[in-house]
Protein backbone atom coordinates (compact mmCIF):
# COMPACT_ATOMS: atom_id res chain seq x y z
CA UNK A 1 0.00 0.00 0.00
CA UNK A 2 2.72 2.17 -0.11
CA UNK A 3 2.99 2.75 -4.72
CA UNK A 4 4.66 2.85 -7.14
CA UNK A 5 7.07 5.40 -8.83
CA UNK A 6 5.99 6.55 -12.20
CA UNK A 7 4.19 9.57 -13.83
CA UNK A 8 0.79 9.15 -13.54
CA UNK A 9 -1.20 10.55 -16.53
CA UNK A 10 -4.68 10.51 -14.68
CA UNK A 11 -3.18 12.14 -11.68
CA UNK A 12 -2.11 15.04 -14.52
CA UNK A 13 -5.43 15.32 -15.75
CA UNK A 14 -7.28 15.57 -11.87
CA UNK A 15 -4.42 17.68 -11.31
CA UNK A 16 -5.64 20.05 -14.45
CA UNK A 17 -9.12 19.76 -13.34
CA UNK A 18 -8.45 21.60 -9.88
CA UNK A 19 -5.54 24.21 -11.28
CA UNK A 20 -7.83 25.39 -14.78
CA UNK A 21 -10.38 26.75 -12.53
CA UNK A 22 -8.04 28.56 -10.24
CA UNK A 23 -6.24 29.89 -12.56
CA UNK A 24 -9.48 31.63 -14.12
CA UNK A 25 -10.72 32.13 -9.91
CA UNK A 26 -7.40 34.64 -9.50
CA UNK A 27 -9.39 37.15 -11.94
CA UNK A 28 -12.75 36.40 -10.57
CA UNK A 29 -12.32 36.66 -6.86
CA UNK A 30 -15.33 37.39 -4.76
CA UNK A 31 -16.23 40.90 -3.70
CA UNK A 32 -14.27 41.39 -0.14
CA UNK A 33 -12.26 38.17 -0.49
CA UNK A 34 -8.77 38.06 1.22
CA UNK A 35 -6.56 35.62 2.84
CA UNK A 36 -4.86 37.99 5.29
CA UNK A 37 -5.99 37.05 8.47
CA UNK A 38 -6.37 32.82 7.48
CA UNK A 39 -4.96 30.90 10.64
CA UNK A 40 -1.31 30.27 10.34
CA UNK A 41 -1.61 26.49 11.69
CA UNK A 42 -4.67 25.76 8.77
CA UNK A 43 -2.69 27.55 6.24
CA UNK A 44 0.80 25.71 6.87
CA UNK A 45 -1.36 22.60 6.74
CA UNK A 46 -2.75 23.64 3.65
CA UNK A 47 0.49 24.56 1.42
CA UNK A 48 2.26 21.08 3.00
CA UNK A 49 -1.13 19.04 1.86
CA UNK A 50 -0.60 20.43 -1.24
CA UNK A 51 2.95 19.98 -2.36
CA UNK A 52 2.21 16.26 -0.99
CA UNK A 53 -0.89 15.75 -2.88
CA UNK A 54 0.74 17.07 -5.90
CA UNK A 55 3.56 14.70 -5.64
CA UNK A 56 1.78 11.92 -4.99
CA UNK A 57 -0.92 12.31 -7.84
CA UNK A 58 1.67 13.15 -10.68
CA UNK A 59 4.32 10.42 -9.13
CA UNK A 60 3.07 7.02 -8.52
CA UNK A 61 1.72 5.20 -11.62
CA UNK A 62 -0.86 3.44 -9.66
CA UNK A 63 -3.36 5.72 -10.26
CA UNK A 64 -3.07 4.87 -14.01
CA UNK A 65 -5.93 2.79 -15.53
CA UNK A 66 -5.50 -1.34 -14.94
CA UNK A 67 -8.05 -3.81 -16.49
CA UNK A 68 -11.71 -3.34 -14.60
CA UNK A 69 -11.99 -4.95 -11.24
CA UNK A 70 -13.64 -3.87 -8.09
CA UNK A 71 -11.42 -0.96 -7.65
CA UNK A 72 -12.35 0.62 -10.72
CA UNK A 73 -15.44 1.92 -8.97
CA UNK A 74 -13.06 4.02 -6.40
CA UNK A 75 -11.63 5.81 -9.88
CA UNK A 76 -15.34 6.49 -10.90
CA UNK A 77 -16.09 7.38 -7.66
CA UNK A 78 -13.04 9.69 -7.94
CA UNK A 79 -14.14 10.97 -11.87
CA UNK A 80 -17.85 11.83 -10.46
CA UNK A 81 -16.27 14.08 -7.45
CA UNK A 82 -13.67 16.30 -9.81
CA UNK A 83 -17.20 16.25 -12.56
CA UNK A 84 -19.13 17.88 -9.64
CA UNK A 85 -16.04 19.66 -8.64
CA UNK A 86 -15.84 21.58 -12.37
CA UNK A 87 -19.80 21.89 -12.35
CA UNK A 88 -19.19 23.82 -8.34
CA UNK A 89 -16.81 26.07 -10.34
CA UNK A 90 -19.16 26.79 -13.50
CA UNK A 91 -22.11 27.33 -11.04
CA UNK A 92 -19.42 30.05 -9.13
CA UNK A 93 -17.99 31.89 -12.23
CA UNK A 94 -21.69 32.41 -13.29
CA UNK A 95 -22.58 33.83 -10.24
CA UNK A 96 -21.84 37.15 -8.57
CA UNK A 97 -19.29 36.04 -7.41
CA UNK A 98 -19.71 37.08 -3.64
CA UNK A 99 -18.11 35.26 -0.58
CA UNK A 100 -21.25 33.48 -0.14
CA UNK A 101 -21.65 32.20 -3.64
CA UNK A 102 -17.39 30.54 -3.41
CA UNK A 103 -18.35 29.14 0.80
CA UNK A 104 -21.11 27.48 -1.52
CA UNK A 105 -22.29 23.72 -0.75
CA UNK A 106 -22.94 21.53 -3.64
CA UNK A 107 -25.98 18.91 -3.22
CA UNK A 108 -25.66 19.26 0.29
CA UNK A 109 -21.58 19.19 0.87
CA UNK A 110 -20.53 22.10 2.70
CA UNK A 111 -17.61 24.45 1.24
CA UNK A 112 -17.61 22.38 -2.12
CA UNK A 113 -14.80 23.70 -3.81
CA UNK A 114 -12.67 22.66 -1.08
CA UNK A 115 -14.33 19.60 -0.14
CA UNK A 116 -15.11 18.33 -3.37
CA UNK A 117 -11.36 18.00 -4.80
CA UNK A 118 -9.98 16.78 -0.90
CA UNK A 119 -12.17 13.84 -0.53
CA UNK A 120 -11.58 12.67 -4.40
CA UNK A 121 -7.50 13.10 -3.65
CA UNK A 122 -8.53 10.41 -0.62
CA UNK A 123 -10.38 8.11 -2.97
CA UNK A 124 -7.65 8.54 -5.58
CA UNK A 125 -5.54 7.50 -2.77
CA UNK A 126 -7.75 4.45 -1.98
CA UNK A 127 -7.82 3.37 -6.00
CA UNK A 128 -4.45 3.35 -6.40
CA UNK A 129 -3.57 1.92 -3.27
CA UNK A 130 -1.57 4.79 -2.29
CA UNK A 131 -1.36 5.50 1.75
CA UNK A 132 0.54 8.31 1.24
CA UNK A 133 -2.02 10.12 -1.04
CA UNK A 134 -4.43 9.69 2.12
CA UNK A 135 -2.19 10.79 3.84
CA UNK A 136 -1.69 14.33 1.92
CA UNK A 137 -5.01 14.49 1.57
CA UNK A 138 -5.96 14.50 5.02
CA UNK A 139 -3.19 17.17 5.83
CA UNK A 140 -4.44 19.00 3.06
CA UNK A 141 -8.58 18.75 4.17
CA UNK A 142 -7.10 20.17 7.99
CA UNK A 143 -6.37 23.12 5.89
CA UNK A 144 -8.04 23.74 3.00
CA UNK A 145 -11.21 22.58 4.30
CA UNK A 146 -10.68 24.50 7.87
CA UNK A 147 -10.07 27.70 6.09
CA UNK A 148 -13.35 27.44 3.71
CA UNK A 149 -15.31 26.64 6.97
CA UNK A 150 -13.55 29.42 8.70
CA UNK A 151 -14.64 32.14 6.14
CA UNK A 152 -17.86 30.30 5.90
CA UNK A 153 -18.32 30.96 9.45
CA UNK A 154 -16.92 34.73 9.44
CA UNK A 155 -19.51 36.01 6.75
CA UNK A 156 -22.59 33.97 8.21
CA UNK A 157 -21.44 35.76 11.70
CA UNK A 158 -21.13 39.15 9.63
Amino acid sequence: MTGHIGFSYVGLIFMLMLIIPNLFWTKNQPQGYSSENENKILGGFEKVGEVLATCCALCFSDFNLHKWSGWTWWLIAVAALMIMYEIWWIRYFRSEKTLADFYSSLLGIPVAGATLPVIAFFLLGVYGKVIWMMIASVILGIGHIGIHLRHRKEIKSA
